[in-house]
């Protein structure tokens, strides 16, 4: 590396002599300042400059590869200590050693993940990091139960589960950064319908430019293929009968499209046509359209199965009953409510599978398949902690222990109702990507006045509350972007102040993760001072659009943007008052997410009532002159301060230090 950046250096110190101005005579003939002459050495200069700066780029790859693998070594060895553990001092002591293990191999693959460019690996990354996030919570608890009752079955088949997934998603990590491929693990996705759809359609439309690109048995072939994928949907025992019906009823009316494309296909072969004929565009045409309202049909199916199955399941009775009769000692009610739980889970199971096939993009695609393998894996675990319950009433560690798992399952259903989401976002056109904030410069600028941050260490309470505190930011910032989206006016100073308040949110959320660009409390606490700060400019705003309301609706939009008043000024005060200390500034960082949260509800309560006004004024707007006249009006009418406020220039004041303690530790660690 080293040699690579001499290299670099005298390359680049080559072409600043070469066009070296203050070197350079004026010719002879006109009188002009020649930069340099020699192009030759110009030329040499410039490849050397690429070649070695390629160099010192590929070495860094390699080197931050070799960390990531050196890191997952250390952690592997200090994982199989944990698992031959006999005492709990000398379990204590470990998993200190372990859980600092941790944060180095989080960090690093953090910052590998948000490097990645393959959506794909990215999303593999994304679901392996999420398996060791909530497993190390997990090895903590199986493993103080199996050392407080070691003769106990279940307790032990509990650990031994925590222990191998943990290994499988390290392998995994491991072969995404090195691009290896493992019999087991590295497994081919199966076909999904939405990519054979994808496939079909372009294999027949195709027939357009080339009667000869393709043969009819192949057609026929990958129509039959398609028709089989659909058993998933019609074989389910919980597909109701209308809906295997219509499933079917399309399935069929594909097959008779595509053979009459079939027919006119040979016609128009046997003739020698060079291009389609019209019976066969219409055909084409036919047949794509049935193919889409069997993708239709099916989306529908898989939606509504998971939106029902969220709703049953969000009430969480099979959970509530097992740790009741846990706590009782009931082996008897333990066994019936494991047998409840079990048909729950083999629903959501099936259902992730169902979800994989209508997803759209081959990151949810994947998202899909760990949800799939968590609630298969997460269900039979949940079980065995309640026995070890029922078998030890009395024991803390144990009810301790379910209370972990039963977390991860209730973890699991939320991060299932955003996959809905998303998924249901790409089949209606919205790609569900977040505005980059324009505030958030590249990590190690603007950092150079930013105090170095400790990381904090949490303990099982805390992590629970900042985890669910995130995932609500996270449902809020995605209603918010769903209601902006209904907006006609997307310039709007209303949607894109909204939008911002939205991104910014999500970063937050992001930072409860472990990733994202914030990387310690400092960085949150800078947020959310540009948060509060853009919240007031929203404010501005409403009170600009309130003055083109009659009195009932203005009444209604000021109240609540008064609330928002106080919710940001309120945050912003937080967000500057210095703490010091591991609970103060937990408690810092909990105001500032729940702070954020209120003003994100109060957003969401706004947006669709101004966006109903705003239509009902467009017409009485443009009556009183041109748009421009109008938005002038606004400006006299209401003045907005500039002092403060967050415009592409002054905004980026807020810093990211690349080198700071890495936070992934807040889902991680907890105190010995």
């Amino acid at each position: 590396m080293g040699q690579a950046c001499f290299e670099a250096r005298r390359a680049g110190d080559a072409i600043a002599q070469l066009t070296d101005v203050g070197s350079a005579l004026p010719s002879q003939s006109d009188g002009r300042v020649t930069v340099f002459s020699d192009r030759t050495g110009m030329v040499k200069a410039a490849r050397l400059l690429l070649s070695s700066v390629t160099k010192v780029l590929v070495l860094a790859d390699r080197i931050v590869i070799k960390q990531i693998i050196t890191s997952r070594n250390k952690v592997l060895v200090t994982l199989d200590h944990l698992e031959r553990v006999s005492t709990f001092q000398e379990f204590v002591q470990i998993f200190s050693q372990f859980g600092n293990e941790m944060v180095e191999f989080a960090h690093l693959t953090g910052d590998r993940q948000n490097d990645l460019k393959d959506e794909k690996k990215k999303a593999r990354m994304a679901a392996a990091r999420a398996v060791l996030e909530k497993c190390t919570m997990m090895l903590l608890t199986a493993s103080k139960t199996c050392l407080r009752h070691p003769d106990c079955e279940s307790a032990r088949i509990n650990k031994d589960a925590v222990f191998h997934r943990m290994r499988c998603a390290l392998e995994q990590v491991i072969e995404i950064v090195t691009e290896a491929r493992s019999c087991g693990e590295n497994k081919i996705l199966p076909a999904s319908i939405y990519n054979g759809i994808k496939d079909f359609k372009l294999s027949v439309e195709c027939l357009r430019e080339n009667l000869y690109s393709s043969s009819p048995q192949s057609v026929g072939s990958q129509l039959e293929a398609l028709v089989e994928r659909t058993e998933d949907f019609t074989d389910s025992a919980y597909t109701s009968h209308e809906q295997r019906q219509a499933i079917l009823g399309l399935c069929q009316l594909a097959r008779q499209d595509s053979q009459q494309l079939v027919h006119a296909w040979i016609e128009a072969q046997s003739v020698h046509a060079k291009e389609a004929t019209e019976d066969m565009e219409v055909a084409i045409l036919k047949t794509c359209q049935s193919v889409n309202d069997l993708r239709r049909e099916l989306h529908k199916v898989a939606v509504s199965r998971a939106s029902d199955l969220l709703k049953v399941h969000g009430e969480q009775l099979p959970l509530r009953a097992l740790k009741a009769a846990g706590a009782e000692g009931n082996l008897e009610a333990v066994a019936e409510y494991s047998r409840t739980l079990t048909e729950q889970k083999e629903q959501l199971v099936e259902t992730c599978r169902l979800l994989y096939h209508v997803s759209g993009t081959e990151p949810l695609e994947i998202t899909c398949v760990h949800a799939e393998e968590t609630f298969h894996v997460i269900g039979p675990q949940i079980i065995s902690a309640a026995q070890t319950l029922a078998l030890h009433p009395s024991s803390k560690i144990a009810k301790e222990n379910l209370e972990v798992f039963c977390e991860a399952w209730e973890s699991q259903l939320c991060d299932m109702a955003l996959l809905l989401r998303e998924i249901n976002d790409v089949f209606e056109g919205r790609r569900g990507d977040k505005r980059p904030y324009l505030s958030l410069p590249r990590p190690g600028k603007h950092s150079a006045n930013l105090k170095t941050a400790k990381a904090v260490k949490l303990d099982a309470e805390e992590q629970t509350s900042m985890a669910k505190l995130g995932l609500e930011l996270r449902l809020l910032s995605s209603d918010v972007d769903t209601e902006v989206e209904k907006w006609e006016e997307q310039e709007h100073d209303i949607v894109r102040q909204s939008q911002s308040l939205a991104s910014m949110a999500y970063n937050m959320y992001l930072f409860t993760r472990g990733e994202g660009l914030l990387k310690t409390t400092l960085d949150l606490f800078h947020q959310a001072e540009v948060l509060s700060e853009e919240g007031l400019q929203l404010c501005s705003s409403l009170r600009t659009f309130s003055t083109q309301l009659v009195d009932e609706e203005k009444s209604a939009v000021m109240t609540e943007m008064e609330k928002l008043v106080a919710l940001c000024q309120q945050l912003q005060m937080g967000a500057k008052t210095p703490v010091q200390g591991k609970t103060a500034t937990f408690q810092k960082v909990d105001s500032s997410i729940q702070k954020t949260r209120g003003i994100l509800t109060v957003v969401l309560s706004l947006l669709p009532f101004c966006n109903k006004l705003n239509r009902k004024y467009k017409s009485e707007r443009s009556s009183l002159g041109s748009p421009q006249d109008w938005r002038e009006r606004q400006d006299v009418s209401t003045p907005v301060k500039e002092e403060g406020a967050l415009n592409g220039k002054n905004s980026n004041g807020f810093g990211v230090k690349s080198l700071e303690q890495h936070m992934t530790g807040l889902n991680l660690l907890e105190s010995k």
